[in-house]
């Protein structure tokens, strides 16, 4: 049990490391100190199954709630994820069907649940409340709140501007993730900065039913491993949650050293001083960003998976990356005779396609016994084992077989 002192400097770290907005900071300040558990709410879209570090940094300031006696709930927009909420993008996301949502979400719900304590997280279907809704639910629910409004969203706004299609369904959205708020009595509501002006919609439409509008916490939208864009799977500049340790250590070290402070704050729980020391050092020459990136690498895949599995990874750097080994295990792949550099790379599981492979190749990661190959196309004799590496952390024993399928 913390003391009142100890809570209070809790209650300080959630507010104001790694955060962006908070609405309205002192009344959420004075509710957090208080007795009541607050319901703290998180909406999830389950459009794709595999979540990033980027969402790890708001999966962390739930936890800082749970350790603070708070209830998350979860949201799962099993409706709203058929629809599709633009969020920047210049278009909508394709509709997905319900097993696509349901099975999307199954995947979602395992990651989130590696850093969430699922004793003290609620976890509902927004098909609960909009399963039963009538259109007379919904022209109550749009009546509440004026189109104008909705077009002071920047990206509807550039939209609208230029003279793009903006469907009626995602002007919608805003109102269903409000809506949410109203069906679960949230307290609290947390998402990213580009979510800002639908957690605002929350506060108006729980107004206009009757309820105490919620509070809001925005966390930073985190940087990816370019250094330039925020994470992503679409920039292909992400590291999974669900990443094998090897991989996920290995792209944490390759993160640019700009991005280190952000990365500390955001994915770990070192002291503001000590983080602030580190990066002095740094920046003196003292300290070699390469230990600071082992350090957060070694913290992060610990928390995600365990500190032997952090230990192993590194353990696994150190041999790949540092001393230049080869790894002590690889897969065997047994392949044809002779072939394509890309059937090789496609048949080692390194690529899904032979265009992905050929984007292998171009971007000079592809090496058969150490030797780059920048023609994709080019056929490779395999008289003997040989290794096939793609990246710094990608290794294949390819094996010559007359029986292959």
């Amino acid at each position: 049990m913390a003391t009142p002192n100890e809570r209070e400097a809790l209650v300080e770290r959630l507010l104001t490391r790694g955060t962006v907005d908070v609405v309205v900071r002192e009344r959420l300040r004075e509710r957090l100190l208080g007795d009541r558990p607050l319901r703290v709410k998180l909406g999830v879209d389950p459009t794709r199954p595999d979540i990033h570090l980027g969402h790890y940094v708001c999966f962390r300031k739930l936890r800082e709630f749970q350790t603070l006696g708070h209830q998350v709930v979860v949201i799962i927009g099993d409706w709203t994820a058929r629809i599709g909420d633009p969020s920047g993008r210049s278009t909508q996301r394709p509709m997905l069907t319900a097993e696509e949502v349901e099975a999307n979400a199954r995947t979602y719900l395992d990651q989130f649940f590696k850093v969430v304590d699922i004793s003290r997280a609620e976890i509902v279907w927004q098909s609960s409340w909009f399963g039963t809704f009538t259109l007379e639910d919904v022209i109550r629910l749009t009546s509440k709140y004026t189109v104008a409004k909705l077009l002071t969203r920047d990206d509807f706004a550039k939209r609208y501007e230029e003279g793009s299609p903006i469907s009626i369904t995602e002007l919608l959205y805003p109102l269903l993730q409000a809506y949410d708020s109203v069906a679960i009595q949230a307290d609290v509501e947390i998402g990213g900065t580009d979510q800002l002006f639908n957690l605002l919609v929350g506060r108006d439409i729980m107004r206009e039913y009757g309820l105490d509008p919620q509070d809001i916490l925005t966390v930073p939208l985190l940087v990816g491993t370019d250094g330039t864009l925020k994470m992503s799977k679409s920039y292909g500049n992400y590291i999974g949650v669900n990443e094998p340790p090897e991989e996920m250590f290995g792209k944490i070290m390759s993160v640019p050293d700009h991005v280190l402070g952000d990365y500390l704050r955001l994915l770990t729980d070192l002291p503001d001083e000590e983080i602030d020391a580190l990066l002095a050092g740094m920046a003196n020459g003292s300290i070699n960003p390469r230990d600071v990136k082992e350090r957060l690498a070694v913290l992060v895949v610990s928390d995600l998976h365990s500190p032997e599995a952090a230990e192993r990874a590194r353990d696994y750097f150190h041999r790949v990356h540092r001393l230049r080994e080869l790894p002590e295990q690889m897969p065997e792949i047994p392949v044809p005779p002779r072939g394509r550099v890309i059937d090789f790379i496609v048949r080692a599981g390194f690529a899904r396609t032979n265009n992905e492979a050929r984007r292998l190749v171009a971007q000079g990661g592809v090496r058969f016994d150490g030797r780059r190959v920048v023609d994709p196309e080019a056929m490779i004799e395999i008289q003997e084992p040989i290794i096939l590496q793609v990246g710094k952390r990608r290794f294949a024993r390819l094996v010559p077989s007359a029986v292959h399928d």
